[in-house]
Parts: structure tokens; sequence; C-alpha cells
């Protein structure tokens, strides 16, 4: 996959955001009337289009009757020792940051096997309430 592209209301805040998980510029270019960039981080690549007069996003975490594309999932097994440490270090980065808000935890850590493997899973919203996911692999089943 070549890049995964997201609207946001304020550009400058989601980059600030995406910035403190790992993510930095590699171009900045206009989309017809508006500012965008690439940001690479986390093994990909993601496009932030800045969306004037925005309009909110829907609830895809919490509307059990969305369809449509659902969360971004960034895979922290190399990175972290744990997702609630992470998490905190996060937490503790994004409120010294003046134009960002408090962090929104949608899922606090917790543990989930999928197939023959137990993954630490949290998830979190991005500056447009938009869900993303992080996991850690545990282990793997015999």
């Amino acid at each position: 996959m070549h890049h995964a592209s997201i609207r946001t209301a304020n550009i400058h805040r989601a980059i600030a955001f995406y910035e403190h998980l790992g993510f930095t510029i590699s171009e900045r270019f206009t989309t017809g009337y508006t500012l965008a960039c690439w940001m690479e981080g986390l093994g990909g690549r993601i496009e932030l289009i800045q969306i004037p007069e925005p309009k909110p996003a829907p609830d895809a975490f919490a509307d059990e009757h969305y369809v449509g594309y659902y969360h971004l999932s960034f895979d922290l097994t190399e990175i972290a020792a744990d997702l609630p440490s992470w998490l905190t270090s996060l937490q503790e980065r994004v409120l010294q940051t003046e134009e960002l808000q408090p962090l929104k935890v949608l899922l606090e850590p917790t543990q989930q096997q999928i197939g023959d493997r137990i993954y630490e899973v949290v998830f979190i919203a991005d500056t447009d309430s938009l869900p993303l996911e992080f996991i850690r692999v545990l282990a793997k089943l015999p």
C-alpha cells in the first residue's frame, strides 16, 4: 500500500499529533486549493489533507451500524515494551503541546486473542476523532 489518506480540519494540529506518534513529514504539497502532506512512520505513510469548512466525522468507533473504513492499525511490538507505559508517555507528550487537546482513549489497553496470537490492543482518537489502533504481539500459541 502506498499510503492512507486522512482528511483533517486543521493540518497543523494533525501534524503535531502524528509527530508524537513517530511520523515525520516527507513531502508538503497542495491538492487543489488546500494544504496537504505525506508523513512517514510506524512502518507506513499517511497523507493529511486539510478540509476547508469541515464537518464532523461519523463516530466509526461507537456506532455499531457504521459502514466504511474503520481505523488504521499500527504494530508497536518492536517499539514499545508495553502499551500502558507507551500510552502514558504519549499522553504526557500530547499535554505538553499547546495546540493539542488531551488524548482521547477509546479503548484502554487490553489483551485479545486473534488466531494463534495474543495481542495487547489500545484504541485512541486522532485530532479529528478518527480511531487509531495500536497493537503488540504478546505471545504465539502452540
